[in-house]
């Protein structure tokens, strides 16, 4: 099975089954990690480009095609798509050899009738690619945006409502840049030890950029995974991304302090507030989700974070035994994932409206259930990985109204405009009785 092929199934099996991608295509690297780097890295980028790009993809394959993307077979569709995007986004693969490829891997589907179909279409796309037409963005300016960028034009429309048309193109364009593995050094690792780590990765021919919100927060670039990566079973490292380690500075964690973290998982957040308690802290972390507690315990064990206990618990509920006996209760909610968006490409496409109004209910319910165990005096950290204002600022308004605290800071970080992801917080501080 050559690699393409291996790019359309992964692409086939997105569309039957609605699996995210990002497992999909791990999956596939892992079993076939054989194969030499630069093929799966042809793999990697080409599927991740044919979705992240899918939006404007089927846009262009309908201006040449007399049949509608939508009505496509299946397999043809996903044929297309990660053609189309070969053509478009990889100058180093010679047009000839995209369609070539196409068409022999449709005959070889059992698509024999569809070659010319195939061939026709896209030796047609790749002679004109330069005179496709774009929505014209002085008479249509949300689906300008929509098509060039690939995002769903409702997202386009509520986030102009939001943010305004110039900050929306500058969203759109960070979500679609390519985004670097971010890891977290361990305060406890003294600058000495934290130089030779890198330079140890810089020598796998890694690039590590620091970053420039975060001092301890390093960006990692031409990296698939981090386990093998020196410091890591060391407990050097783990990987967080700034927005998140910005977000537990923002708690204040002190030393001695018990700390909740509420929907913990992958809890990265947990490891950070574990060193910010120190020896003589405290961290319950829990989650819904079960079969994320044994790798936040793993990860715990692995950077000897000795003072988390993990649990399973679902937040909406109440547990009596820890009302009122909270300094720090870190709150990162479920949310709609549009702040990740430029990690996690299909999001956007799994999203609906009416998803969202079911998130900010959940979102309610969660607060309703948990604020209790912050002590008077202490502090709820309210965050979501996302950029939507009903979800953030708005919610952070809804608890300081509803619940005795006081809001004393939020930050709303953007793609685009900050060296991170798409990340909100608020702390809000308990007032004493």
């Amino acid at each position: 099975m050559n690699s393409r092929e291996i790019i359309l199934d992964i692409l086939l099996e997105m569309e039957r089954n609605g699996e995210f991608s990002s497992t999909l295509i791990k999956g596939v690297l892992d079993k076939y990690d054989y194969l030499p780097s630069q093929e799966k890295a042809f793999i990697k980028r080409v599927t991740e480009g044919s979705i992240e790009r899918q939006i404007e993809l089927d846009f262009i394959l309908n201006q040449f095609s007399s049949v509608p993307v939508r009505k496509m077979k299946p397999l043809i569709r996903c044929l297309m798509r990660m053609s189309v995007y070969q053509l478009l986004y990889m100058d180093a693969v010679p047009d000839s050899a995209v369609c070539n490829e196409a068409v022999k891997l449709a005959a070889k589907r059992k698509f024999q009738s569809l070659k010319g179909f195939v061939n026709g279409i896209l030796r047609n796309i790749s002679r004109n690619k330069e005179s496709i037409a774009y929505p014209d963005p002085e008479k249509e300016p949300q689906k300008s945006l929509s098509i060039r960028y690939s995002m769903p034009l409702w997202l386009v429309v509520l986030w102009e409502k939001e943010y305004g048309r110039e900050r929306t193109e500058r969203l759109l364009e960070g979500l679609l840049r390519i985004h670097p593995v971010s890891i977290r050094f361990v305060e406890a690792l003294d600058k000495e030890k934290l130089l030779w780590y890198i330079a140890q990765m810089e020598k796998q021919g890694i690039t590590v950029t620091p970053s420039t919100l975060h001092s301890r927060v390093y960006l990692l670039s031409g990296v698939e995974g981090v386990a093998a990566l020196p410091g890591y079973e060391e407990g050097a490292f783990t990987v967080q991304d700034a927005s998140s380690a910005l977000s537990v500075e923002a708690a204040k964690i002190h030393p001695g302090d018990f700390v909740m973290d509420i929907c913990a998982a992958p809890g990265g957040k947990s490891l950070f507030a574990s060193e910010k308690a120190g020896k003589e802290g405290r961290i319950l972390s829990s989650d819904v989700r079960e079969e994320k507690l044994e790798r936040m315990e793993e990860n715990a064990r692995r950077l000897h974070a000795d003072n988390i206990t993990v649990r399973e618990w679902d937040g909406r509920q109440l547990d009596p035994s820890y009302v009122g006996k909270a300094d720090v209760v870190l709150l990162d909610v479920p949310c709609s994932g549009l702040g990740v968006m430029g990690k996690k490409r299909d999001i956007k496409y799994h999203v609906t409206p009416e998803g969202l109004e079911e998130l900010s209910k959940l979102q309610r319910e969660i607060v309703s259930g948990s604020w209790q165990y912050v002590r008077p005096g202490g502090v709820l950290l309210y965050s979501t990985c996302t950029i939507r204002k009903e979800e953030n600022e708005e919610m952070a308004a809804w608890i300081e109204k509803t619940f005795p605290f006081t809001l004393e800071e939020s930050k709303q970080l953007m793609p685009g405009e900050d060296d991170c992801d798409g990340f909100f917080f608020a702390r809000l501080r308990r007032k004493q009785e």
